[in-house]
C-alpha cells in the first residue's frame, strides 16, 4: 500500500461524493418479467396517454471507484437491484468475473458490493464483472446474466521518471542562442485522460544562464552566445519534471544531463618565441634531425593540427612537421662543411591543416618564427671522391699489373695524411693490392672472367693520426673478355648410321658453345678431314653444322662405329679451334630410318653352328667341369683321416698315427729312441705327416741340458715349429716326450718303465669309457695274445 497525505483523502472524499451525486437514482422500481424490462423513464405520446418504453429491471449502469482507498472497513462500490425482488429475501443476487468473492464481495439479499482491497489503477483501471438474479430456494434464473464495469478513477499517487539518471550530451563551442543540445523526457504511470495527474512541465534547476529547458517537451537549448571550450569545457545541468501541469502539490522528478562543448577551429596557432636558434655538427647525417620548434593551438583534435614549412623554401635544410607532438622537426637536406659555412638562418611559417569558414574573418590562422643555426666543427673521416668506384680490367691481365686508382682526403682544414687498404673479408682470394700511400690497386693474380665475371671489394682510408676515423668504399672490378677459351660441342650427342642409308642422307645437327662472350657476338666454323669417305658436313652459318653421309651401304659386320673429328672454331682474336669427337655409331633401321638395333652382328661359324647352340655347349662344358671338381674335392675329403681322431683321446703324450707297426720290436716305423732322450735324435729326419714341396736345410736346437726348466724347452720347440716354412698350414698337435732331467719323480711316462707290458693288467682300461676304448681293444688284445 502506498502513503497517502490528507490532501489526497480530501480530494479522494470531494470525488466519491461528486460520483454518487451524478448517477440517477429511480425512487421507485419497476416491475420486471422475463423478457421484458420495467420503465426507468414515462413518456407522454401525442393524445396525452403515457407511454414507457420496456427496459431490463436493473438499477445501475457502470460503477466508478477511487484507487488507493485508505479506510479501515471495505470501501462501498454501488448496488445492485432488480424489480423480482419483493424484498421478501426470495431474491439471491450473485455476482461473478474478475475478483468476484475476492476481490468483490456482495451482498445476496441487498445486492450490495464492496471492495475488499485497496486498488491501483496503474495495475488494473477497469474490471469487468457479471450479475445473476437467482431464487433463493430454486436457484433458478429471475435475471439473465448481465455484465457490468467497475472502472478504478485515478489520484495523481505517481511521480514522474526520467528513462536515466544522467544523460551526456554535447554541442560545439561558439554556437548561436538557441542551439538545441538534447532532448530529455519522463513519463508519469497515472491517467494522461484523467485530470493533470499526468501532465508535465519541464524546468531548469541548475545549469543557469548557459542553458534553457522547453517546458512542454524537454529540450536543452543554450542560453548563452559565445561559450568557449577554452574557457570551460563541461556543464551539469539539472532538469525538473513536475506533474499536475506545475501546479503547486504536483509529484516532480530529476535528471541531470553532463554536456560538453566541443572543439571547432576557433584559434590560431601562435609561436611562444618568435625566435628559435640551433646548433648541428657538420657531421649530421643528410635527413638527419638538428632541432624542434613548436607553436600552441588551444584547439584540440583535428582542429590543432598545424603545419610548418620554410618561408621561400630552403637548400640546406628542411622542416617536416611531427603529427604526433604537432611540432616543427628541422632536418639536413644537404651535408653540413663547417669550413664551407658556418651560420644559416630562415623563417618558419605554421597554420592550421584545416580551417572553420565561420572564424576565418578578421583573423590570420598563420604564425611565423626565425631560425638560426649554427655549424660545430667535427673531426671528420676522410672522403673519397667516388662513392663507388667501378674498374675495368682484361682477363689476360698478369700479375702486379695496373687496375686503378681511389682517392680520399681529409675534409677537415688541417687535411691530415691518409692511408689506404683492402678489406680482406672481400677479397678472401687475395686477387688485388693497394698502394697504402696512393691509392693504387694492382693485381696480386691473373684473373679469369670464366671464373668470374665481377670482383667487389672494400676499400678503407683511414687518417694517419687518428686511425679511428676510417671510410669505406666499394669498387666494383669489372673483367673485361679476352678470347682465350675454343669453342666446343653444346652438348653429347648419341648419333648414328642406318646400314640402308644413302649417300648425302642427314644423320646429325650438331652446334658448339663458347665461354667467351664476343662484342659482336659468336661466329663458329665447322669442318672435317675432306678426306673423309664415309661423312662430310655442312656449316649452315648459324652457328650449327648438319653431318652429311657420302655414300651408302654401311654394315654392323665390317665396322659397327666411326670416330668422326670435328674442327670448331670462332672468329675472334685470337682465334680460338678445338677439336671434338664425335662417335657414330652403325645401326640396324626399318624402312622409315627408325633405329631398331646397334649391337654388332656375330658371324655364324663354317659348320653352320649358330650362337645359340655355341653358349649351350659351352654351358654343358663348364657344368661338367663343376662336377668333376666337386667329385674329386669328396673324394678326398672321403680319404684324408685326422691326426687325431678326438681331442678326448689325447692323454699326456699318447699320440695315434695312420699306420700299425709290429709292435716295440719294430724300429722302422717309429723310432722311440727319439721319445727317451732328445739328444740322440736325428738332426736331418723330416716330419712325417706332411711332403714339403721345398726342402731347407732342418734346423733343430741342441739339446736342453740339465737343470733347465721343461717349460722353456716346451716354448722353444714351439717357436721352433712356428718358424718351420715345412709345417703344415692347419692346426696340429706336437707332443713331447720330456720330463726333464731333474725331476726328483723321474720319467712317468711307461716306455722306459723296467717292467714289461706282460707284467700289467689293462682290464682297467674298459672301465674308462668309451673315449679309452680303442686303447683297450689295443693293450687287452696284446695281454690275451702275449699269454697264448
Amino acid at each position: 500500500h502506498k502513503p497517502k497525505t490528507s490532501y489526497h483523502l480530501a480530494v479522494s472524499s470531494c470525488v466519491l461524493l461528486l460520483l454518487m451525486l451524478s448517477i440517477p437514482w429511480p425512487s421507485i422500481a419497476l416491475p420486471f418479467t422475463p423478457g421484458n424490462i420495467g420503465n426507468l423513464f414515462g413518456m407522454t405520446e401525442s393524445d396525452g396517454r403515457i407511454l414507457q418504453r420496456s427496459k431490463r429491471g436493473w438499477m445501475w449502469n457502470q460503477f466508478f471507484l477511487l484507487e488507493e482507498y485508505a479506510g479501515n472497513d471495505h470501501q462501498y462500490v454501488g448496488k445492485l437491484h432488480s424489480n423480482m425482488d419483493k424484498g421478501d429475501g426470495t431474491v439471491k443476487y450473485v455476482l461473478t468475473g474478475d475478483g468476484a468473492g475476492t476481490l468483490f464481495l456482495i451482498d445476496e439479499k441487498s445486492g450490495d458490493i464492496h471492495a475488499t482491497k485497496r486498488l491501483d489503477r496503474e495495475e488494473k483501471a477497469m474490471y469487468t464483472l457479471h450479475a445473476k438474479v437467482l431464487d433463493r430456494s430454486t436457484n433458478a434464473e429471475l435475471e439473465p446474466d448481465t455484465e457490468f464495469n467497475i472502472k478504478i478513477h485515478d489520484i495523481n499517487d505517481n511521480e514522474p521518471k526520467f528513462a536515466r539518471e544522467i544523460y551526456f550530451a554535447s554541442v560545439p563551442e561558439m554556437s548561436e542562442v538557441g542551439t538545441s543540445v538534447v532532448t530529455v523526457t519522463a513519463t508519469d504511470a497515472d491517467d494522461q485522460t484523467y485530470g493533470n495527474s499526468a501532465k508535465l512541465v519541464y524546468s531548469i534547476l541548475q545549469g543557469q544562464p548557459y542553458f534553457s529547458v522547453d517546458s512542454e517537451n524537454g529540450t536543452i537549448k543554450t542560453a548563452l552566445p559565445g561559450m568557449d571550450r577554452e574557457v570551460k569545457e563541461n556543464y551539469q545541468v539539472v532538469i525538473q519534471a513536475k506533474d499536475m501541469a506545475g501546479q503547486m502539490g504536483g509529484l516532480s522528478g530529476t535528471t541531470t544531463v553532463s554536456i560538453t562543448l566541443s572543439d571547432v577551429n576557433d584559434s590560431p596557432p601562435r609561436f611562444a618565441n618568435h625566435s628559435f636558434r640551433v646548433t648541428a655538427v657538420e657531421s649530421t647525417e643528410i635527413g638527419g634531425a638538428i632541432g624542434h620548434i613548436k607553436a600552441d593551438d588551444p584547439d584540440v583534435g583535428r582542429n590543432a593540427e598545424m603545419e610548418y614549412s620554410i618561408v621561400g623554401g630552403h637548400d640546406t635544410f628542411n622542416i617536416i612537421t611531427d603529427q604526433t607532438t604537432q611540432e616543427g622537426v628541422i632536418v639536413i637536406k644537404k651535408a653540413l662543411d663547417y669550413e664551407s659555412k658556418r651560420d644559416y638562418e630562415f623563417r618558419v611559417e605554421v597554420k592550421n591543416t584545416y580551417l572553420d569558414a565561420r572564424f576565418i574573418h578578421g583573423l590570420q590562422f598563420k604564425d611565423y618564427a626565425t631560425v638560426r643555426v649554427t655549424v660545430e666543427d667535427v673531426d671528420e673521416p676522410p672522403v673519397f671522391t667516388r662513392n663507388p668506384y667501378i674498374i675495368e680490367v682484361h682477363e689476360d691481365t698478369a700479375a702486379g699489373s695496373f687496375v686503378g686508382v681511389v682517392s680520399a682526403r681529409d675534409p677537415d682544414a688541417d687535411n691530415k695524411p691518409v692511408k689506404y687498404s683492402i678489406d680482406r673479408h672481400t677479397d678472401l682470394e687475395r686477387l688485388f693490392n693497394i698502394d697504402s700511400v696512393n691509392g693504387t690497386i694492382t693485381t696480386l693474380k691473373a684473373l679469369d672472367r670464366e671464373m668470374s665475371k665481377w670482383h667487389n671489394i672494400s676499400v678503407v682510408a683511414t687518417e694517419i693520426n687518428n686511425p679511428r676515423q676510417t671510410t669505406r668504399v666499394p669498387v666494383f672490378i669489372k673483367v673485361l673478355d679476352v678470347n682465350d677459351n675454343a669453342p666446343e660441342f653444346a652438348m653429347s650427342y648419341d648419333t648414328f648410321v642406318c646400314e640402308n642409308v644413302k649417300a648425302g642422307q642427314l644423320i646429325q645437327t650438331i652446334s658448339a658453345v663458347d665461354t667467351d662472350e664476343p662484342l659482336v657476338g659468336h661466329k663458329f666454323v665447322f669442318s672435317i678431314s675432306p678426306t673423309n669417305p664415309n661423312f662430310t658436313i655442312v656449316d649452315r652459318e648459324d652457328n650449327t653444322a648438319n653431318i652429311v653421309t657420302r655414300r651408302g651401304g654401311f654394315s654392323r659386320r665390317e665396322m659397327n662405329m666411326y670416330f668422326l673429328p670435328v674442327v670448331i672454331s670462332d672468329n675472334d682474336y685470337p682465334i680460338q679451334s678445338s677439336t671434338s669427337t664425335l662417335i657414330v655409331r652403325v645401326c640396324a633401321c626399318d624402312s622409315r630410318g627408325n633405329m631398331q638395333s646397334c649391337n654388332p652382328e656375330v658371324l655364324p661359324f663354317s659348320d653352320g653352328l649358330t650362337t645359340g647352340a655355341l653358349v649351350a655347349i659351352l654351358l654343358c662344358v663348364i657344368i661338367l667341369l663343376m662336377i668333376v671338381v666337386l667329385f674329386a674335392a669328396l673324394r678326398r675329403q672321403r680319404k684324408k683321416e685326422p691326426l687325431i681322431i678326438s681331442k678326448e683321446d689325447v692323454r699326456d703324450n699318447v699320440v695315434s698315427y695312420n699306420d700299425e707297426g709290429g709292435g716295440e720290436e719294430d724300429t722302422q716305423a717309429f723310432d722311440i729312441g727319439t721319445l727317451r732322450n732328445p739328444e740322440v735324435m736325428d738332426a736331418n729326419k723330416l716330419r712325417r705327416d706332411i711332403i714339403p714341396e721345398m726342402l731347407f736345410p732342418f734346423r733343430r736346437t741342441s739339446p736342453i741340458k740339465d737343470n733347465t726348466d721343461v717349460r722353456d724347452f716346451i716354448n722353444g720347440r714351439l717357436q721352433e715349429n712356428d718358424s718351420d716354412p715345412t709345417a703344415p698350414p692347419y692346426d696340429s698337435l706336437a707332443t713331447y716326450a720330456y720330463e726333464g732331467s731333474g725331476s726328483l719323480a723321474e720319467s712317468l711316462s711307461s716306455l722306459e718303465s723296467a717292467a714289461t707290458e706282460g707284467d700289467q693288467d689293462y682290464d682297467y682300461l674298459s672301465n674308462w669309457g668309451p673315449q679309452f676304448k680303442k686303447l683297450a681293444e689295443m693293450y687287452i688284445g696284446r695281454s690275451v695274445d702275449r699269454e697264448a
